[in-house]
Order: structure tokens, then C-alpha cells, then sequence
């Protein structure tokens, strides 16, 4: 097979969660196929791991639209006979005239499902190109079985089959590291002292950050330790908001908002926390959760979209919409010592069943399945 990838998202969305999904799966295909061979467009600063034998590097302009994906970009694909071009990032510079068969990865529908929750450029942007993206795609690679669905959904035209499910996975730094260790870092950098209840996630109103806060507000007296919570995440927007919200109810003494996190300080903070909350409205894959089982971390999550099928029966699960739930979610777990002991176990064994591995050999199932489809060049 020749293969193409817009391998431009590794760097470009460097610290997000396409940005790592790009870097990870082209890291691991590599390591995977030596026998096929692999054209990549890249921009900035790449990953080393990318040149290999069979890998051809070609540089490309970090800008969406214009000359590069509209003419560059196609050149080169007919230039290196691919034979199948894949765009992880939703499927954004994908050109509708290309004649080389084209694989999209769409993580999420969430602009079509959760519309108030997007930025409106990129709200325009994918309401605009997204029939066109499902309709001039050979196949489509999603994370979970929700997100299929939603793709069914609302693109019932696109044969079934040509959908494939290759879930998501945490990198290899999300691991259980020394609790005592992670707190006194916790404590050098945050000033926080006392056990302390995790959020990271970012303040999209679909994250439900609000409802964390109020049940917290809530519950804290009841708890058998001086918990404080601890969100991680850029303050801005909603941010803003939500830090105005906890200043105005008299929290700041029991609510600390950590900023930006790096992804070398995440695998500390899950390690230290005593519980991870993430009671999200609505999640593609919902890799937070994920990343907290790998730390041995307990988990309370949301009942909704694609988090069960990441987390199983290894966390508590709430409906995100009754906080009361949460409330209660909330001193059940961190009251009980031996439920937080089990669900920090079995949430770690469930979350080595996630690899990036895994989602590699799915990909390259699914590349191979198209190529050898003989009604390759056209959607039915």
C-alpha cells in the first residue's frame, strides 16, 4: 500500500486531543508496517519517530485552505500514486475534487448535537464542510460506538460498513506514581495541603464544570476529610465565568483553579487526587476518565454518550443532569475507603485494555479493508 497522512495536526494541535491522536497513531503505524510505504504532510517541529525507511516527509503550509489543500496537497498525492490519503483532524482540508481515495477520522458531532458549546468560526466551519466531507469520503474512522452512531444519524446516506471504530487510548506517562510524592508537588506548586478531588478537562459548557462546583458546594461539610477541588484547565470564557461564580458564593478557600496544565503535570495530579469527576454532557470518547484509570485513580463520570463504553462498571456513573446524583456519588465514594481501593484497581485493569497499539492494527485493518473494496472510489 502507499499511504498518506496529514500528519500536520501532530504539531499544529500540539496538547489537544487530535493533536495527540495524530502523533500517536502515525507513531505506532510506523512502528507496526515496515512493508508498506508512507508519504506524511507535515508542519513544524515533527516527531522524530515519523522517519523511518518507508516514510517520505513532504513539508506543508499549517494554514487550512488555500493553494496547499487545494492544489499542493493533491499534487503531491498523484505525484506518489497514493493510494488512500487519511486526514485525522474531522476531516477539515480534505479537497472535494481529489481523485485519491480519502479516509476521515471525525472524532465528534458535538457542533451539530451541542452547537452552543463550539466557537462560532468553527461552528460555521464544520456545519458548512461536513456533508460535503461525509459525502467525498471513501471511509470514516471514529472512536467509539457512540459516535457511529451519531454519524448514522445524521448522514444515514453513508453505507455502514464503511465506518470503522478504533478507540482512543491515554500515553504511556498516564501511570500510577507515588501518592505522597504527587501531593507534595501538588503542594509546592498549588499551595494545596489538604486530599483534593481532580476536574481537568477544560470549561466547554458541555463539561458541566458548574455542576461539579454546586454539588461540591453542597457536599464538602459532609465529607470525612478537608477535601478541596481542584480544576485544571485554561481560564477563559467560561472559565472566567466559573471562577466569578465560585468568588461570588465564598468558595476560594475550597476551590482551586489550576490553570493550563502541561502534559507532564497531568499524570501528578490524577496520581494524587483521592477521586476524579468528570460528569460531561456529551463526549466523543472521553479520554479524562481513561487517563485517571491509568493513574489508579476512582472514577465518577457520566451515564451519558461514549463514556460507559470506556470506563464499563470500573467507575460510578451519574446522570450529569441531577446533581443530586453527583452530590450523593460524591460522599459515597470518598466517605468509603475500601469502594475508592476497588474502583482505583479495577478502573486500572480496564484502562490496559485501551492501547495506542490497538488503535494502530485497527486503523491498518480498516486502510486494507477500503483498498481492497472494490467500489473504492465512490460512496454508494
Amino acid at each position: 500500500m502507499k499511504i498518506a497522512i496529514d500528519a500536520r495536526s501532530a504539531t499544529l494541535h500540539h496538547g489537544t486531543g487530535i493533536g495527540t491522536y495524530t502523533n500517536n497513531l502515525i507513531s505506532e503505524i510506523l512502528s507496526l508496517d515496515s512493508k508498506d510505504y508512507y508519504t506524511l504532510f507535515c508542519t513544524g517541529e515533527f516527531n522524530s519517530a515519523f522517519n523511518k525507511e518507508n516514510t517520505n516527509v513532504v513539508y506543508s503550509s499549517g494554514r487550512h485552505g488555500g493553494f496547499y489543500e487545494k492544489c499542493y496537497i493533491p499534487s503531491q498525492l498523484n505525484r506518489f500514486h497514493a493510494d488512500l490519503y487519511h486526514i485525522p483532524q474531522n476531516g477539515i482540508g480534505l479537497d472535494f475534487d481529489t481523485k485519491t481515495p480519502t479516509i476521515v477520522t471525525i472524532h465528534d458531532l458535538i457542533p451539530y448535537i451541542m452547537p452552543e458549546t463550539v466557537g462560532k468560526g468553527y461552528l460555521e466551519r464544520f456545519l458548512r464542510d461536513m456533508p460535503n466531507i461525509i459525502s467525498n469520503s471513501s471511509g470514516i474512522l471514529t472512536v467509539s460506538e457512540y459516535s457511529k452512531k451519531d454519524i448514522l444519524k445524521f448522514f444515514s446516506f453513508y453505507p455502514e460498513e464503511k465506518i470503522f471504530v478504533t478507540p482512543l487510548a491515554a500515553n504511556s506517562n498516564f501511570k500510577p506514581l507515588d501518592k505522597n510524592s504527587c501531593k507534595l508537588y501538588v503542594d509546592h506548586t498549588f499551595g494545596v495541603k489538604e486530599p483534593y478531588i481532580l476536574y481537568i478537562g477544560g470549561f466547554s459548557l458541555r463539561k458541566n464544570v458548574l455542576g461539579i462546583i454546586r454539588a461540591f458546594s453542597k457536599v464538602y461539610k459532609d465529607l470525612d476529610k478537608p477535601y478541596k477541588l481542584l480544576l485544571g484547565g485554561p481560564l477563559k470564557d467560561e472559565g472566567e465565568k466559573l471562577l466569578t461564580f465560585v468568588k461570588n458564593n465564598n468558595l476560594e478557600d475550597k476551590i482551586v483553579f489550576c490553570g493550563y496544565l502541561e502534559d507532564d503535570i497531568l499524570p501528578i495530579l490524577y496520581s494524587g487526587c483521592d477521586a476524579f469527576i468528570y460528569p460531561s454532557l456529551y463526549e466523543g470518547f472521553g479520554l479524562p476518565p481513561l487517563e485517571a484509570m491509568s493513574c489508579k485513580v476512582p472514577v465518577i463520570t457520566s451515564t451519558l454518550t461514549s463514556i460507559p463504553e470506556v470506563t464499563g462498571d470500573t467507575a460510578i456513573l451519574i446522570n450529569p443532569h441531577n446533581i443530586n446524583e453527583l452530590e450523593k456519588a460524591l460522599v459515597t465514594l470518598l466517605n468509603d475507603e475500601q469502594l475508592k481501593a476497588d474502583l482505583s484497581e479495577r478502573g486500572y485493569l480496564r484502562s490496559l485494555e485501551f492501547t495506542w497499539r490497538k488503535t494502530a492494527k485497527k486503523t491498518l485493518d480498516a486502510y486494507k479493508k477500503l483498498l481492497s473494496n472494490t467500489q473504492l472510489n465512490g460512496v454508494t
